[in-house]
């Protein structure tokens, strides 16, 4: 179930808010600028399907999308538990960092938190099928796919180069819950 909750920035382990409401997710993030929607993964996807496999089956929301945002290419990112890299691919993007474009993905099954430093919190959504988020190039947000990943998701690009993480040196994420556990 796609879920949000607020950690206060000066004591990252309170909690000052949760919601599963998919209008007040969206509502709550519009204001970083986060494009937060509910969509529908309607194809069950095979547990060996490929990248081209899963790209095919969701071709005509990927083309909308990239007409829509003018995103000029996308790829598949998927991780299972049985990932023999799971645990250093989760560890990659544990840390603050910041991207030169938007990062936009469509979660077509499984899930993964995306912490998003706001104002006055840390925003924390875990999305789950059937969520599309999109975080505006320059906002500092971390990911955490949980010790054993499950998830699919579809990701746009203006600029593959540009969606590069640029770490921020912040520690802020090492005072934040992690997704399922410890890394």
């Amino acid at each position: 179930m796609t879920t949000l909750t607020l950690y206060d920035l000066a004591d990252p382990h309170a909690r000052l808010a949760e919601t599963h409401d998919a209008t007040d997710i969206a509502d709550r993030l519009a204001p970083l600028g986060i494009r937060f929607e509910r969509w529908q993964a309607g194809v069950v996807l095979d547990h060996d399907a490929s990248d081209a496999d899963v790209i095919a089956a969701y071709r005509a929301d990927i083309d909308r999308l990239m007409a829509a945002g003018g995103y000029r290419s996308c790829d598949v990112i998927r991780l299972l538990p049985d990932n023999a890299e799971r645990a250093t691919l989760r560890t990659k993007f544990l840390d603050e960092h910041i991207h030169d474009e938007d990062e936009v993905r469509f979660f077509v099954e499984g899930s993964g938190v995306f912490y998003i430093r706001g104002p006055d919190a840390v925003y924390a959504l875990e999305c789950t099928r059937d969520d599309l988020i999109a975080v505006p190039e320059g906002t500092r947000h971390w990911f955490d796919m949980g010790p054993a990943p499950r998830f699919t998701a579809i990701r746009l690009f203006a600029e593959p180069d540009g969606w590069v993480a640029r770490f921020t040196g912040d520690p802020i994420a090492r005072g934040i819950p992690l997704y399922g556990g410890v890394a």
